[in-house]
Formats: C-alpha cells, structure tokens, sequence
C-alpha cells in the first residue's frame, strides 16, 4: 500500500482541525458574543477593570478568543499607550483588527465593505469603527472629523495608512493625510508591526490570495495550522516630531519595516 503523500496527510490534518475548530466557533459566536455584547452595555461597560472599562476588557478578551480558535498564538512585543493615541500598523488580513482588538480598544477606520462582512462587519460596527467609502473624498474629510472627535474624547484610533492589504509581500507606502489628525489634536501616535508565523513567514498565507473574497479567506483559515502572531508595539511619536504628517509617515513606517525584520 502507497503511504499518504504530504498532500494528503495535510488534507487529513486540516479536515480534523476543522472538526474541532468549527464547533469552538459556533459557541464562541452563539454563546459568548451575547455575552460580550451584555458586557459592553452600560451600567456594565462603564465598570472599570484596572485602567479601562470593562466593555473595552470584554472586546479584547471576545478578540483573543476568536484568535485563539483560528490558530494564533498571539505574542506582545511592547505596550500599547493608553487613553488618546493614534495605532498606525501595516496591513496583511481582516485578521489585524482582531489581533489588535486582542491588546488594545481602538475605533478603526475601516473600508465600508467590511461593514457587510458576516460576524466581523457586525461587530466593527459595535467597536467603534469609522468606516470609510474608498474613493470618496467626501468620505474622507467625514473620516477626518471623526477622528479629531475621537482623539479629543481621550479614545484610541487604529489605522491602516497602507490604505489597503498587499498579499503580504511588502509594506507599502503610507498615506500622510490619515495622520493629520494626530498633527491637530497633538496626540502621540503609536506604530505597531504585525507579523505571522515565524519571523514573518507566514504574511502572504494569512493575507487574501489572488481574487479570494473574504469568506474564501476566513474559511481558509480556520483549518489553517496554529502559528505565532507577534504584535510589536513600537516606540512612539510624540512632541516636535508631530510637526509635520509627511514625517510622522515616514517615520512610522520605517519602524514597522525595521520590526518586520527583526532588527
């Protein structure tokens, strides 16, 4: 008798990690989720657990759970500064907002399409997220103005200054408008690297493949291997260094690439 071939043995091996994956889910979404959302509402939301609230607790463990399911081992490299930052991170998957809900509250801007995607639309929604119609300069200047509010509350804001995902090959450049907003309020902003597998190996796995859509790309990954998620909260940019967004840009992305590899 032949022995299995290697594509054989890895089908094998993603059929049971479905098996148990799937229905992990299922109660995470069904049973835990009502909870969480329970656990956002006021009075409960506004209790405080350490340094935050308890609704923004209930999202990063609800994220790290999720994560946990699909196979990531979530690593922190760093801390994230707390009360009014802006999170400027590079962009692989739908699998970052997850993983940086896992660490840190922060309403992300976000293109509107993900508001129709089924579970991680809806709870975008819910967390805070200020979804942005690609294209539309209108739109922007609307996302703007959202953000200042945000920061001047004292809230964190995430952003994707790629402007979109790039099959995880390299990091692109960043759009300096999106950090006009940290200009005008004077917060800090925060870079942060993501990487996947071991020391990165795993980017163009977890990113969206050729024409893949994301339900194609989360079933994908749910029968994926477990692999390491390194989050790298990064040296932060404050003070003088705020006085232009074209540097704050640069600078930013020059720590990520520096973190992604491994320097």
């Amino acid at each position: 008798m032949n022995s299995p071939t290697p594509a054989t043995r890895g089908g094998v091996a993603r059929v049971c990690r479905y098996l148990y994956r799937v229905p992990l889910l299922l109660i995470h979404l069904l049973v835990f989720l009502p909870l969480i959302l329970i656990g956002m509402l006021p009075p409960w939301g506004e209790l405080r657990v350490g340094d935050e609230p308890l609704g923004y607790k209930v999202v990063n463990w609800w994220s790290a759970g999720l994560m946990w399911i699909f196979g990531f081992r979530l690593v922190r490299i760093g801390k994230p500064l707390q009360g009014a930052v802006l999170f400027v991170a590079n962009h692989v998957s739908w699998v970052d907002i997850c993983v940086l809900h896992s660490q840190r509250m922060m309403g992300f801007v976000a293109k509107r399409e993900i508001a129709g995607w089924p579970v991680v639309g809806w709870l975008a929604g819910r967390g805070q997220t200020i979804f942005h119609q690609r294209g539309s300069t209108e739109s922007l200047d609307g996302v703007m103005q959202q953000m200042v509010v945000r920061l001047r509350e004292g809230k964190g804001v995430g952003v994707f200054p790629e402007g979109r995902t790039r099959g995880g090959h390299d990091v692109g450049p960043f759009h300096a408008r999106i950090f006009q907003a940290a200009v005008e309020t004077g917060v800090p902003v925060q870079p942060v690297a993501l990487r996947y597998g071991a020391g990165g190996d795993a980017q163009t796995i977890v990113a969206f493949g050729p024409r893949e859509s994301f339900f194609a790309n989360f079933l994908r990954l749910l029968g994926e291997p477990a692999r390491r998620a390194e989050v790298h909260f990064l040296e932060p940019i404050g003070g003088q260094d705020l006085e232009g967004r074209r540097r704050i840009a640069e600078t930013s992305r020059t720590r990520i690439l520096a973190a992604m590899a491994g320097t």
